[in-house]
Formats: structure tokens, C-alpha cells, sequence
């Protein structure tokens, strides 16, 4: 595999199971989100990634994020854009590997995670047909030269207007993206700062249910 991950199976028999990916956020690792996924739907088959740069004490990185007195704060692309690659190999490998249900993959992110989501759903139509961005926003440095019209995946978006690590602004382009380009979104902010507010986890986990 060219990931490491943890992995919930369905709870009973289900043959080719829907799949949920999770992508953690910078300096986490796949124990963060993977604490959802007692709480998520029972019939998902349930996986938990771990990103490929290791920061010691515990915690990966999807790609740097690096520091100088003249750019500020910027982001490693080409770390990030090898990152995207090596995640939708892994979707590949665990469709096959479970034999999961090729027309349900769900693709949840968090942050850097959410970040790569909409970079892997955009790059590779249709690999997956649902994605969850959480506390993200659309890096423009990620994207393909033209967004393909074939696409037909749909989004859940949501930030915390508090959020002092990604400012609300940058997410609030997302949806404005999406309907340019006639992809179905549904955005939504809560009081919070850089994670999900527990009625945020009831609002994603219900827009997935509508859709198992």
C-alpha cells in the first residue's frame, strides 16, 4: 500500500461496501479523524490515512508548510501535488484490496486534507463522487489546467468563521468555484475556530447518509 492507514470495516456482511477516506490536517496523523468513525454510518467501510511526511512526536504532513521573511507563509506545491498522486493511488488500491462499491467513495478532509480532496476530485474525475471539506480552501497551485465537465462529484463545505490557522475568506471561494463550474456544493460555517463543532460532524454525517 502506499499508505499507511487504519481501517473500520462495515459492521455485518456487506458485499462491496461504500468507502470513506479520511485525510487528516498538517502535524496530525490517521488516529484524528478516525475517532468519527464509530459515530459514522455502519455500512461504510471506513479508512483512515496517514500522511507520508513524518514531523516526529506522532504527527505527518500531506507537504511543508514553510516559513520566510519574504513570502510569509507558503506551501511546498510540488510536495503537495506528489501528495495528491500518491492519495488517489491508495483509493485505487483499497477499491480493489475491499472490493468496495466503485460508484461510492466518499473523500473526507480536514485542513491540508480538505485541501488535497479538492485537488484529487479535480485532478481525477470522478475517483471519487463525494467530498467532504472540512476547515479547508481550493489552492489554485493544485489545479488541473482546465476543470473537466465530466465531473459530477458533489462537495460538503465547512469552516469556522473564527478560524485563526486558514482565514474563513479563503474557503468562501470554494463554492463561488464550484458553481462556475456547475458542480452541486453545499456550504455551511459555524462559530468556531480551526476544527468541527460537534452540529458540524451531525451536518456532514447526515449529507452522507443521504447519499449511501
Amino acid at each position: 500500500m502506499s499508505l499507511h492507514y487504519l481501517v473500520r470495516p462495515p459492521k455485518g456482511e456487506i458485499k462491496n461496501p461504500p468507502l470513506l477516506i479520511l485525510l487528516h490536517g498538517y502535524g496530525s496523523n490517521e488516529e484524528d479523524l478516525f475517532s468519527f468513525a464509530e459515530e459514522l454510518p455502519d455500512n461504510l467501510l471506513i479508512v483512515s490515512a496517514q500522511a507520508p511526511h513524518n514531523m516526529g512526536y506522532g504527527g505527518y504532513a500531506w507537504y511543508a508548510i514553510n516559513f520566510d521573511a519574504v513570502n510569509g507563509k507558503f506551501s511546498d506545491i510540488s510536495q503537495a501535488k506528489e501528495s495528491a498522486n500518491k492519495i488517489a493511488d491508495f483509493i485505487d488500491e483499497i477499491k480493489e484490496k475491499y472490493q468496495t462499491n466503485p460508484d461510492k467513495t466518499f473523500l473526507l478532509g480536514f485542513s491540508q486534507g480538505a485541501i488535497l480532496s479538492y485537488a484529487v476530485s479535480l485532478n481525477y474525475p470522478n475517483k471519487v463522487q463525494h467530498v467532504i471539506a472540512l476547515s479547508g480552501y481550493i489552492n489554485d497551485e493544485l489545479l488541473p489546467e482546465s476543470v473537466s465537465t465530466q465531473i459530477t462529484t458533489d462537495y460538503y463545505i465547512s469552516h469556522g468563521t473564527v478560524d485563526q490557522v486558514l482565514p474563513v475568506e479563503w474557503a468562501r471561494k470554494a463554492p463561488v468555484f464550484l458553481q462556475k463550474h456547475y458542480l452541486q456544493n453545499e456550504y455551511s460555517e459555524y462559530p468556531v475556530g480551526h476544527g468541527v463543532a460537534p452540529q458540524n460532524f451531525y451536518s456532514f454525517n447526515n449529507w452522507i447518509q443521504k447519499r449511501l
